[in-house]
């Protein structure tokens, strides 16, 4: 079939109208498309500076809000500030006069400190100077017999001790005690201490028990020493005491050396310390006294009498001095009476208040019989008057 070259152009031509009819139409859909897109762009665009501009009102209000908020917060920081600076001023100058008081009383409590140790370098020293005297045997002694003296001397009146004495056989003990019809009794103050302060100063096993040996034989001597010389039959007591001049170096003794103790014992020798010396010494007094009492015992009762006959002769002239008394009381009370009644007189006599008296008076007269009326009758005619002779009964 052959086509028609005027049918295939129409057919181009309709189909290129039909193209291009299509390509319009596209055209305009796509202009229209456009317009709705930039209306509603523009739309958009006018939504947007009306947000914008509320979006503005805001951040100016909000940047208003902050600058008002910024000064008050920078208000109250200055304000803050200012407080605690105060306060801070304040406790510096309170911390700052706390600091002064406290490092005044420092001063005064590292003077105190300072007297302190002038004292403990004092006290040392003296301390330095007490072991130099027990380190001398010699001047030992002259320490114990001084502590042992000022006990005697504190304790017992004077003429009741004697130091130094010399007895029969020529010794001198340290102290002799006089006791009342009895011997005499000794104290010795001479104490061996060398044993002691070797014990103190061993530092091993063999070094103690030699000084302990030291000791048992030291003072076994000086315990041997005073029972040979100082007990003298029927001049001093069978019994002596042997002063140690420390509490503690007793204690030792007793802690660590009994068997000393016993064999002191044995020997009638009485370890004694300061405070067992100052007991004996004013077990020592009492006795004393009592033997003095008894001696003016008959003293005493010869006074005693007559201290109750001048307590009798005081009771008789105290019951005299109540009777005495007792009449001045009667007396006083008729004196008052009297007076009673001579102010009763005059108050009448001031008032002319006779008539009731005088009534008072008959009604107080006891009625006379017939005889003795006409006997007062008989009185009146013979004295020449018609009156009776008043008759006042007595008071």
């Amino acid at each position: 079939m052959t086509l028609d070259p005027m049918h295939l152009l129409l057919g181009i031509a309709a189909f290129a109208a039909f193209v291009l009819l299509a390509l319009l139409i596209v055209v305009i859909v796509n202009l229209s498309r456009r317009s709705d897109e930039r209306g509603e762009r523009a739309a958009q665009s006018s939504h947007l500076d009306a947000e914008l501009a509320e979006l503005k009102g805001r951040l100016q209000t909000v940047a208003e809000i902050s600058v008002s908020r910024q000064s008050e917060l920078t208000r109250s920081i200055n304000q803050r500030l200012d407080s605690v600076t105060h306060r801070l001023g304040h406790n510096l100058n309170e911390n700052a006069q706390k600091t002064s008081e406290s490092l005044s009383k420092l001063n005064e409590r590292l003077a105190v400190i300072d007297t302190a140790q002038k004292n403990i370098t004092e006290l040392s020293s003296n301390i330095v100077g007490l072991q130099d005297i027990l380190a001398n045997k010699q001047q030992r002694g002259a320490f114990g017999q001084g502590r042992m003296e000022a006990i005697i001397e504190d304790g017992l009146p004077r003429g009741a001790y004697t130091f130094q004495p010399t007895l029969s056989n020529k010794m001198r003990p340290d102290c002799l005690i006089h006791l009342p019809n009895a011997p005499d009794l000794v104290i010795d103050a001479k104490f061996p201490l060398e044993g002691f302060e070797a014990v103190r100063e061993a530092r091993n096993e063999s070094e103690k028990k030699e000084a302990g040996t030291r000791v048992r034989q030291d003072v076994g001597v000086h315990i041997t020493a005073i029972a040979e010389r100082y007990l003298i039959a029927g001049e001093t007591q069978d019994t002596a005491l042997m002063f140690v001049p420390s509490e503690s170096l007793y204690a030792d003794m007793h802690e660590r050396f009994p068997d000393i103790i016993q064999k002191a014992a044995r020997a009638r020798i009485v370890i004694v310390s300061p405070n067992m010396l100052m007991l004996a010494v004013q077990t020592m007094q009492a006795i004393m006294k009592d033997v003095k009492m008894r001696e003016q015992a008959g003293l005493i009762q010869k006074e005693v009498t007559y201290l109750m006959d001048d307590v009798h002769r005081l009771r008789d002239r105290v019951l005299k001095l109540q009777q005495h008394f007792g009449q001045a009381n009667k007396d006083i009370e008729l004196v008052l009476t009297s007076s009673e009644k001579i102010t009763s007189r005059g108050r009448k006599i001031e008032t002319l208040d006779f008539d009731e008296e005088a009534k008072a008076q008959e009604q107080a007269q006891p009625k006379m019989p017939a005889s003795a009326r006409k006997k007062g009758k008989v009185a009146a005619k013979a004295n020449g008057n018609g009156k009776q002779p008043d008759l006042i009964a007595g008071e």
